[in-house]
């Protein structure tokens, strides 16, 4: 299904990783645990200012990131975004689930001073939507999982572009010129030289990280994280995705090395460290309910009407056409399970509210609300389809390899 040939297994486990990491930080943060949780997280430095919070949203997400933009290139240069009749469809569902569930939460918030977290409702989990797949996978046509992928990277890498563009601001340039020719270094030396070590481009891609988070704000409470975002979108771009020896290319090496170490590791780890949230609150959550329904609505509703109202029209219109293995039914279970908003929304709302720790907690709570009703959704309304299914098939003696194609 994927280019590097990743296991979907990796992305189930990741998905019960990430549920263990996230219980484990509400429930650690609602005990008396709490001082030390936040002690260990943003007391104990690391290096300078890096505390292990930092060094986790900064540098570790930078890994991340970068996973992200190896699969998006991989997938634009040999899988199922490399032409325009196989990447229309996904790329028409995802911009819809994008455009929608923000033009909610931009119209709840619009007279709120909130507006800038519009982009928090416009991400889908990979891993936890993938982890909902697969509880269903021999249900489902295979097509389904190339589309749900596909959809979930077009997906990230629209709200890659969102994060580096409005939430890069008071750029350090002569810090970005160096951090522009290290890019720049490094194509050459894949293109000219034709470099292959992975050590090389990760030494080079460590210093890229450096000179970008030089490049970034400066405060006492820095942007975290958006240099992270650009630094691992930025080196991807300059791993080799062809191999000029008898191997396998630095691209397919590279994500054999850091999916594992991402998945199973990097992303519960953030999970844990920006899942702590106060379930009771002595402040008026009130005074930001635009927020916290701007994000339930805009994630459980806008993501999969989003998704649905443009794969429609593209098709009606012609400007794509719908896969004919694949039901109309079947497209709007995959939208339900794409409503699933958890890494990227938390990530995004640190960087929505990184002045107000009170509206990063409501943000990062109504993240949890909402993708526990689009994982309850997605379960409840799958089951009785199949359950109604079965009956069908035990009544009429038919059979059926998949009951949801």
């Amino acid at each position: 299904m994927r280019t590097y040939r990743k296991s979907i297994k990796i992305e189930a486990l990741t998905s019960i990783f990430l549920l263990i990491a996230t219980i484990s930080a509400l429930f650690v943060y609602n005990t008396s645990l709490k001082d030390m949780y936040d002690y260990i997280l943003n007391d104990i430095y690391i290096v300078n200012e890096f505390s292990i919070h930092m060094f986790i949203n900064e540098f570790l997400m930078s890994i991340f990131f970068l996973v992200a933009g190896l699969e998006i290139k991989a997938e634009i240069l040999h899988g199922n975004l490399s032409s325009f009749k196989k990447a229309s469809f996904p790329v028409f569902a995802s911009i819809g689930g994008v455009i929608v569930p923000a033009l909610i939460f931009i119209f709840i918030n619009r007279n709120s001073p909130f507006l800038s977290g519009f982009c928090i409702p416009i991400s889908t989990d990979i891993a936890f939507a993938v982890g909902i797949f697969i509880l269903f996978s021999n249900k489902f046509n295979p097509a389904l999982k190339v589309f749900l992928l596909s959809l979930a990277v077009v997906d990230d890498l629209i709200s890659i572009a969102f994060i580096a563009i409005l939430y890069s601001l008071d750029i350090n340039f002569t810090y970005l010129v160096i951090s522009f020719a290290i890019l720049i270094t490094l194509i050459i030396a894949n293109k000219l030289f034709k470099v292959e070590s992975i050590i090389y481009y990760l030494i080079s891609g460590l210093c890229l990280w450096y000179f970008v988070h030089l490049s970034g704000v400066h405060s006492t409470i820095s942007v975290s994280g958006v240099h992270s975002t650009i630094s691992g979108i930025i080196l991807a771009i300059a791993i080799p995705s062809k191999s000029y020896t008898c191997r396998k290319s630095t691209l397919d090496r590279l994500q054999c090395l850091l999916v594992p170490i991402n998945s199973l590791f990097i992303i519960p780890l953030f999970a844990f460290a920006n899942t702590g949230i106060e379930l009771t609150y002595n402040i008026d959550i009130s005074s930001a309910k635009p927020l916290y329904m701007g994000i339930i609505l805009g994630l459980s509703v806008g993501k999969p009407l989003g998704i649905m109202l443009f794969c429609y029209l593209g098709n009606l219109l012609k400007f794509t056409e719908k896969p004919k293995n694949i039901s109309w039914l079947a497209i709007f279970f995959v939208s339900l399970i794409a409503g699933i908003g958890f890494t990227m929304s938390i990530f995004v709302s640190e960087l929505a509210f990184v002045h107000n720790l009170t509206l990063i907690n409501i943000a990062k709570m109504a993240i949890l609300i909402s993708a526990s009703i689009s994982i309850a959704a997605s379960f409840i309304t799958i089951s009785i389809y199949i359950y109604v299914c079965k009956l069908k098939n035990k009544t009429t003696n038919l059979t059926s390899k998949y009951l949801i194609s």
